[in-house]
């Protein structure tokens, strides 16, 4: 796909990946579309973007709610008059334990919000929008991609059995839509990043944020522009579909 007035829609772009990956959409003269949650601000976003010369809009969406998330594609095809590019890059941590032991005894059980918090906002808010996205790009004719954000964790990470679950789904279900869409001329795709510099890593202690640099080939932390670039080859390279491209610096969980 060439990148250059194409409609590129990113979820949670107000920062980290997101953000980057919008800005690299914007540098290859894409039109951006971007959705986060009404309380956090994409101002920051939307001027880097803004000042690559990308005409850029903001929406108000909790992928998670589904009248939200219609709501907004419609306003973006009405908006833009087309939606070629979805990137499902939304997404929470909740981490626990499966069940957490002391001294023999179960003191604590991984409780339902937590597991139901992370599956909603990373699992059923990339199927959201992913069907709408979907609906339009059939709807306008010109084919389109999705991409989605999925994780090293995929593969089954400790503390994480809500998170690794999502995230397994979510490049599952881009090998199915990349079957079920390809009729329509959309692909479909997934990034496995493994850990990134971004603010929820800051705020990791150092003797953690080690442990995980440690367990990288690469012996250090993703950048988010590397992700981005990732990005950028999928939406740009019409071979690709159906697959997930692991991104995680030779780390394994």
């Amino acid at each position: 796909m060439e990148l250059k007035d194409k409609v590129a829609v990113v979820t949670g772009a107000a920062r980290g990946i997101g953000a980057a990956i919008a800005l690299a959409f914007a540098r290859r003269g894409a039109r951006l579309a971007l959705l986060d949650l009404p309380s956090t601000t994409t101002d920051e976003s939307v001027a880097r973007c803004q000042s690559s010369g990308a005409v850029t809009r903001t929406y108000d969406c909790d992928v998670s709610d589904e009248a939200q998330v219609v709501r907004a594609c419609e306003r973006i095809a009405a908006d833009f008059g087309r939606l070629d590019l979805l990137v499902n890059n939304a997404g929470i941590l909740r981490d626990g334990l499966l069940v957490k032991v002391e001294h023999g005894k179960v003191v604590r059980t991984l409780p339902l919000e937590q597991w139901r918090a992370v599956l909603d906002v990373n699992l059923t808010g990339t199927f959201l929008c992913g069907r709408e996205a979907a609906a339009h790009m059939i709807r306008f004719g010109h084919g389109g991609v999705i991409i989605n954000i999925s994780s090293v964790s995929r593969r089954g990470n400790f503390g994480q059995t809500n998170y690794s679950a999502a995230k397994a789904g979510v490049a599952a279900m881009a090998v199915v839509w990349a079957k079920e869409l390809a009729r329509y001329r959309i692909r479909a795709a997934s990034i496995a990043p493994g850990v990134v510099r971004t603010d929820m890593m800051a705020a990791l202690k150092p003797e953690a944020l080690a442990k995980l640099v440690a367990a990288a080939a690469a012996q250090r932390l993703a950048e988010p522009e590397e992700i981005a670039q990732a990005a950028v080859f999928i939406a740009e390279n019409d071979f690709f579909t159906g697959r997930c491209l692991e991104l995680d610096g030779g780390m394994r969980v």
